[in-house]
C-alpha cells in the first residue's frame, strides 16, 4: 500500500486545510492537514491505524489517491490509455473543406497571402462524395453512440456547399443507425449568417467557434483581409445576429504583441447583449516554428465544446517573440504566465473557460478521431494538415509507402506516456503535450512538450475555485 504517484496537493493556510486532487482517478477532496499527514505515513511504510483512520484509508483508496502498488497503478495508467484509444462511444470526424482563408493572418501558413490561395485545395463535390461514404463505413465498423463532425480550414465557409451535403448526407446515414450527430463549425466570422446557422441547425448543429484575436485595434492588426482592412466590427455584428440560434465560443490566438489587448476584449463582450450566450472563452498561444524551413505557424484545433475532459481545449506551447534561433524555453515561462492569466481574467468576468487541468490527451491519441483534408487526405491531427507528408492515410484506401510510414510514426502516440516524463503526477491529463508544438518547435512529434508550471498553477487555482465555492454554499 502507497500513495499514488498522481497524487497532487494543495495547502489552504487560510483553511488549514489541503486540495488533494488524482489526475488519473480525477477525484478531488478537501481534506485536514491530518489526512495529509496519513498520507505521509503510508508512504513511509506505516500500516497501523486507528478506527477512525481504517475509514480515512478506506475512503482515499477508493479515490485512488492510495494504490496497493506502483505495478497495479502502471497497469491502471495503461489501462486508462488503452480504453481512451479504442473508445468507441464517439466518431470525431474534422473535414477541412478548404484550405483557402480569406484572412491574411501573419503567423498563418494558410491564408490569402501571395498567390496561396490560388492554388490552395478545395474540397469537390465529388470529392464530398467520397468523403461520405468513408465516413458510412466507419459509423458501420465503429458504431458509436454518437457521429461529432467539425468543419474547419481554412476558412471552412468559402465552401459552403460542400458543409451542406456532407451535413445533411451524413445526418441521413446517422438516422439510419440510431446515431446523434453533433455539428461544429471554427470559422474566423467573416461570412457567418442566420441562413447558414438556420440551414445547419436541423442537422444537428451544436456550436460556432470564432476567432477574436485581441481588442479591435489589436485584432485587424493580426487578423486583417489582403488589403488590411479589419475585420472586427463585421464578425461582432454576425455573432449578433446568430447568437440566440447558437452556442458561440469564442477563441483567440496570443504573442507577446497582443496578449495584454485580452482583458479590453473580455470587457467589450461583457458588455454585448450576446454576452449570456457566450458558452465558453479559450484563449491560446500561437506556436512558432523555430526556422526559416518550418511554417510560418500553426493553429491547433481548440474543441468548440464537448462532454467531460476538454480534447486539447488549449496547446501548450511557445508564444514569445518567435524570432528565428529561440529555443522553446525562451518562451515558456511567458505562456505558463499568461494562460494562466487569462483564465483569471476570463473568470473574473463570469466567462465559462477550460479549468487548465484537464487539457488532455488529446484526440491525435484516439483511434476514432480522425481530420480529413480537402483533398480526401487522412491526418491524425488538424495541427498537421500544412504538411502533407504527415497524411497517415486517405479516404480511397490507397496504399502509399510514405503515408503508411507517417501512420507508423504517428501510431506511436496512441500511447502518449513518455519515457522522458517520468512518475510525473500530470501524465494523466498531459499525455506528453500538444505533438504539434513538440513537431513545430523541437522538430520531433515524439518528444515532450513539457509545461508542468503551467499544470501547478492550474491545480492552485482550481483548489482556491473549489474551497470558495464552498464557502459560497455554506
Amino acid at each position: 500500500m502507497q500513495p499514488s504517484m498522481f497524487n497532487v496537493q494543495v495547502p489552504l493556510p487560510e483553511r488549514n486545510e489541503v486540495f488533494l486532487m488524482n489526475t488519473l482517478s480525477d477525484a478531488q477532496l478537501l481534506v485536514s492537514t491530518d489526512v495529509t499527514g496519513l498520507l505521509e505515513r503510508i508512504k513511509r511504510g506505516e500500516e497501523t491505524f486507528g478506527p477512525d483512520e481504517r475509514e480515512t484509508v478506506e475512503s482515499l483508496v477508493e479515490n485512488g489517491f492510495i494504490v496497493d502498488s506502483r505495478d497495479d497503478e502502471q497497469h491502471a495508467l495503461d489501462q486508462f490509455f488503452t480504453n481512451m484509444r479504442e473508445d468507441t462511444e464517439q466518431l470525431r470526424v474534422t473535414i477541412l473543406t478548404t484550405l483557402q482563408c480569406n484572412f491574411a493572418c501573419d503567423y498563418c501558413f494558410q491564408g490569402d497571402h501571395g498567390d496561396y490561395n490560388k492554388f490552395a485545395a478545395k474540397m469537390t463535390l465529388e470529392q464530398a462524395r467520397g468523403v461520405a461514404r468513408w465516413i458510412e463505413k466507419r459509423l458501420d465498423e465503429v458504431k458509436p453512440e454518437k457521429f461529432v463532425m467539425t468543419f474547419f480550414g481554412g476558412e471552412p465557409l468559402l465552401n459552403v456547399p460542400v458543409m451542406y451535403y456532407l451535413a445533411e448526407r451524413a445526418h441521413e446515414m446517422c438516422e439510419e443507425r440510431g446515431v446523434r450527430q453533433l455539428i461544429n463549425i471554427i470559422t474566423n466570422g467573416l461570412l457567418l449568417t442566420p441562413e447558414i446557422v438556420d440551414r445547419l441547425a436541423p442537422y444537428g448543429l451544436n456550436g460556432i467557434k470564432i476567432t477574436l484575436d485581441g481588442d479591435r485595434d489589436t485584432h485587424n492588426r493580426m487578423r486583417p483581409l489582403r488589403g488590411k482592412q479589419g475585420t472586427f466590427d463585421r464578425i461582432i455584428e454576425n455573432v449578433k445576429r446568430v447568437a440566440d440560434k447558437v452556442p458561440i465560443t469564442i477563441g483567440g490566438n496570443f504573442d507577446e504583441s497582443s496578449v495584454d489587448s485580452y482583458p479590453d476584449l473580455l470587457d467589450f463582450l461583457k458588455e454585448q447583449e450576446f454576452a449570456d450566450k457566450i458558452s465558453k472563452i479559450n484563449f491560446k498561444p500561437i506556436i512558432r516554428a523555430p526556422a526559416p524551413s518550418t511554417p510560418k505557424g500553426m493553429i491547433p484545433l481548440m474543441a468548440v465544446s464537448g462532454e467531460g475532459k476538454p480534447l486539447n481545449g488549449t496547446c501548450m506551447t511557445s508564444a514569445g517573440a518567435g524570432s528565428v534561433g529561440s529555443s522553446v524555453c525562451d518562451s515558456c515561462h511567458f505562456v505558463d504566465e499568461k494562460m494562466a492569466y487569462l483564465r483569471d481574467e476570463t473568470r473574473k468576468r463570469g466567462f465559462p473557460t477550460p479549468d487548465g487541468v484537464h487539457m488532455g490527451p488529446c484526440e491525435i491519441h484516439r483511434l476514432n478521431a480522425h481530420t480529413i483534408g480537402p483533398d480526401g487526405s487522412l491526418y491524425a491531427c488538424p495541427g498537421f494538415t500544412g504538411d502533407a507528408k504527415e497524411s497517415t492515410g486517405h479516404i480511397d484506401g490507397r496504399q502509399e509507402a510514405w503515408r503508411q510510414a507517417a501512420a507508423e510514426r504517428f501510431e506511436r502516440l496512441l500511447s502518449p506516456h513518455k519515457e522522458e516524463c517520468g512518475d510525473c503526477s500530470y501524465v494523466p491529463v498531459c499525455g506528453g503535450g500538444c505533438s504539434v508544438a513538440a513537431h513545430t518547435e523541437a522538430g520531433d512529434m515524439h518528444a515532450p512538450s513539457c509545461h508542468k508550471g503551467a499544470f501547478e498553477s492550474a491545480v492552485a487555482g482550481l483548489a482556491q475555485r473549489t474551497a470558495a465555492s464552498l464557502e459560497c454554499v455554506v
